[in-house]
């Protein structure tokens, strides 16, 4: 019986290694279901990139929904979603606000003279505080937040022409229907 055990061993691991592939085929590897869906946005005081003294809160942005989108210079993907945010993003017609993460504020003014502002306003999250308690894993991400201040929807990973057919449009149906 000892002698078999390695097989036994081996099969217990083809199995879970099977059962992993499996799963990974099942389900969108960007779908991170957040807590925060629904709940209010939380309470951030954060500077407005290029002018430190001018002071941005979850407050002066509330009466209108809008979309945060998390961004660096750091970040590769950023750059493959910029073009998609200055696009179709745009074209949906909400505020689009930038929450630059963990970056330099003269690397992201440089990065965004390089590739274009699409944003309304750019607000800068320097030690990533504000990330953590957005339950930012990385960037990009894109939160859909309504006049009322509530997270309504959260994108993981960039966003392409089909992420905003298929998820930005029916989201912000569903906002309008509800009239927020």
């Amino acid at each position: 019986m000892s002698r078999l055990m390695p097989l036994f061993v081996f099969l217990a691991l083809c199995g879970l290694f099977g059962f992993g592939i499996w799963w990974n085929t099942q389900h969108d590897q960007h779908e991170i279901v957040s807590p925060l869906i629904d709940k209010p946005a939380p309470d951030f005081l954060l500077p407005e990139l290029g002018q430190p003294m001018s002071m941005v809160g979850k407050a002066s942005l509330l009466g209108k929904p809008y979309f945060l989108n998390v961004f660096g210079s750091w970040c590769i993907e950023c750059v493959h979603e910029h073009p998609v945010l200055s696009g179709e993003v745009k074209s949906l017609g909400l505020r689009l606000v930038g929450l630059n993460y963990k970056d330099e504020p003269s690397d992201a003014m440089n990065w965004l003279r390089e590739h274009g502002n699409p944003f309304d306003l750019v607000i800068t999250d320097r030690d990533g505080r504000a990330g953590i308690d957005f339950g930012v894993y990385g960037a990009p991400e894109t939160f859909l937040i309504d006049g009322k201040g509530v997270i309504r929807y959260k994108h993981v990973g960039p966003i392409t022409p089909e992420v905003v057919d298929r998820e930005f449009r029916p989201a912000l149906a569903a906002l309008s229907k509800e009239g927020g």
